[in-house]
């Protein structure tokens, strides 16, 4: 059984520092980065995979050399058994569907064909949930959405998941698709260990997986556009057909907030904390 899971780096707006070039592109590599938030479900759900039925996890992101602590801390998350990251400077300034075929070209590299690959909702920096599904219509795969559970039957080569519906009314249906397939977790997914062999599993698995992060570039792979041999012209920003017409950069909060400082041991002050919070836990 060989699981993927996708993911990527996105910058941190907590920190009010995100950088854009001249020309209104996102400089990475200038803007603090954290793993975006919707790939842990995704992750969680190659994760379940792993225990329950064995086998094999890699994770594979696009984006510059910094994305390597992201897929760093993804093993850790994941327990993944290997890394790729899908990185130069050809790549960059690439929309959603120059990443798809990127991201895509690089599974179709891995000396395994997977069985199910996952892929988070969508990004916190562009929100389109664009990247999953094109990346699926270029593998030609059968794909689900919106995932809150799954189970996996090798034996058939199946995969057969709870996916929620939107629409005038919320209501979950349940689908069946052959392997290889693509899933894109929602965010309401919620692993589930049910037997004592998976709680068991799970316990070994995290051990075994705290000592290889910390050795995890002996199980990074890096390829550049000549390794995948793509054309320069379909890939980043000169094989992006989406035009962005104007970007406003988010500008760093200001420290308005006053803080009190509360010493626990005191319990003036404490009573004093809780006479201030009582009316708003009431509803005040």
């Amino acid at each position: 059984m060989h699981t993927v899971a996708l993911t990527k780096g996105v910058p941190d707006f907590r920190e009010g520092q995100v950088s854009f070039d001249e020309d209104g592109h996102l400089e990475r590599g200038k803007t603090p980065t954290v793993m975006n938030p919707n790939d842990k479900h995704a992750l969680r759900a190659a994760f379940q995979t792993k225990v329950r039925n064995g086998g094999h996890v890699s994770l594979m992101s696009m984006g510059p050399p910094g994305y390597k602590e992201i897929l760093q801390e993804g093993m850790r998350d994941v327990y993944a058994d290997d890394l790729y990251l899908l990185s130069d400077r050809e790549m960059g300034a690439a929309d959603t569907w120059a990443t798809a075929m990127t991201v895509a070209t690089g599974l179709q590299k891995l000396d395994d064909e997977p069985d199910l690959v996952f892929a988070g909702f969508k990004t916190a920096d562009g929100e389109t949930g664009h990247t999953g599904p094109q990346t699926c219509w270029c593998l030609d795969w059968p794909m689900i959405t919106h995932v809150i559970s799954l189970d996996v039957d090798e034996e058939a080569g199946t995969v057969r998941a709870k996916r929620l519906v939107e629409g005038d009314i919320s209501e979950i249906e349940t689908i069946e698709a052959p392997m290889p397939a693509f899933i894109v977790a929602d965010p309401e997914f919620e692993p589930s260990y049910r037997q004592a062999s998976h709680r068991l599993a799970h316990k070994d698995l995290r051990e075994e997986t705290q000592q290889r992060a910390e050795s995890f570039e002996d199980h990074l792979t890096v390829w550049d556009h000549e390794a995948l041999n793509l054309d320069p012209d379909y890939i980043g920003l000169d094989g992006s057909p989406t035009i962005v017409s104007g970007v406003d950069p988010i500008p760093k909060a200001p420290s308005e907030r006053e803080a009190t400082p509360v010493d626990p041991d005191d319990e003036g002050e404490m009573d004093e904390l809780v006479d201030e919070l009582a009316p708003y836990a009431a509803g005040d």
